[in-house]
């Protein structure tokens, strides 16, 4: 079981500052007592450990401040283009605490007789130049171990950067390509070509007007309502093939705010989470509406007969697209639910945002 001594001067160490502390212990220790004691330090029992307790003390109080006095400038001068200042502030702040520190030293050991250290400044000197020998080494040891961590901690966030950049493509090329969507609309036209060739030609041009917005619908930050109604009627025909009666999707739209923008794929993403959600039938039609007020807010209503089982896929987009509101309007996005209809209204963005954007 660790020490809880011990378990603290981990904690404010790193592993590889102790390391290099217990290093530096064995050759310090017997070459500072040497300086201090002379050879009575290797050949007394009693001053052998006397000395050593003492040096043991006090170079690690001296360590401990020393390390923080480093740390502080670090703190101080972060950056990689301060390094030179770092490094000279660190050796001036360092060697004038080793002054200090050095008296404290011998005037410690002065307070043993046995020891026969006397306090003065020909005792001091040459553990000042010990210590100022061991400084030097230790700032260049910790500003090359700040710079070495640096560069790690630089390196680590840059590739998690590039991870997340190709995830977030990665989800985005799956939005744009949706497989099931695709799935579901080429069977839909396997059996349109074997009933009605000239349907079929007609789904063939919608979807291909489809993928071709959802592809480059994402290069833009927003994108004007007349241009998502355009993609949602295609989208609505290709929906209205595939569930017939099932689906009513309804537009009463202000041609007026036709300029307006918001962000692209807004419609697909509340219609697809209206069919998510709710269960149709031809005898009991899902019905959207899409439609705006007077206020310039865009409102889509969905009649409301909820599946037994609930998803979640198409909830999380729409707190993703409330999220991408926040971004660019003060206005809330709305949701209301009553125990028959289910409403989403969104305020229209000004037009003045396609140059703030573009």
């Amino acid at each position: 079981m660790i020490h809880p001594s011990l378990r603290r001067l981990t904690s404010f160490f790193s592993r590889w500052e102790l390391g290099y502390h217990l290093l530096m212990m064995p050759v310090l220790f017997p070459i500072g007592n040497y300086y201090f004691i002379g050879p009575r330090y290797f050949e007394e029992g009693d001053t052998f450990l006397l000395g050593t307790a003492l040096i043991f003390v006090l170079y690690w109080f001296s360590v401990i401040t020393l390390t923080l006095a480093v740390r502080g400038v670090i703190r101080r001068y972060p950056g990689a283009h301060q390094s030179t200042l770092r490094t000279l502030v660190m050796v001036a702040l360092v060697g004038l605490l080793t002054v200090g520190l050095a008296g404290l030293d011998v005037y410690t050991y002065s307070l043993f007789p046995d020891l026969g250290v006397p306090f003065s400044w020909k005792t001091v000197q040459p553990i000042l130049v010990l210590g100022l020998v061991f400084d030097l080494c230790f700032c260049v040891a910790l500003n090359a171990f700040y710079t070495y961590r640096q560069w790690y901690l630089d390196q680590t966030e840059n590739e998690l950067l590039r991870q997340a950049t190709l995830q977030h493509q990665l989800d985005t090329l799956k939005m744009k390509i949706n497989p099931h969507f695709l799935f579901n609309s080429l069977t839909s036209l396997s059996s349109l070509i074997g009933e009605d060739q000239q349907r079929a030609e007609a789904f063939v041009d919608q979807l291909s007007k489809v993928y071709r917005y959802l592809l480059q619908a994402n290069t833009h930050q927003h994108v004007s309502l007349q241009q998502e109604l355009d993609f949602i009627t295609s989208y609505s025909d290709l929906l209205q093939t595939r569930y017939g009666a099932s689906l009513r999707v309804e537009l009463a739209v202000n041609a007026v705010l036709g300029d307006h923008l918001l962000p692209p794929l807004t419609l697909q993403t509340l219609i697809d989470n209206a069919i998510k959600h709710n269960s149709m039938s031809a005898a009991k039609p899902l019905q959207i509406r899409i439609e705006t007020t007077p206020e310039n807010r865009l409102v889509v209503r969905n009649s409301l007969q909820r599946k037994p089982v609930r998803m979640d896929l198409s909830q999380t987009r729409l707190a993703t697209l409330m999220t991408k509101y926040r971004q660019w309007s003060q206005q809330d996005v709305q949701v209301t639910e009553t125990d028959t209809q289910f409403e989403v209204s969104l305020p229209l963005l000004p037009t003045y945002l396609r140059q703030q954007t573009s």
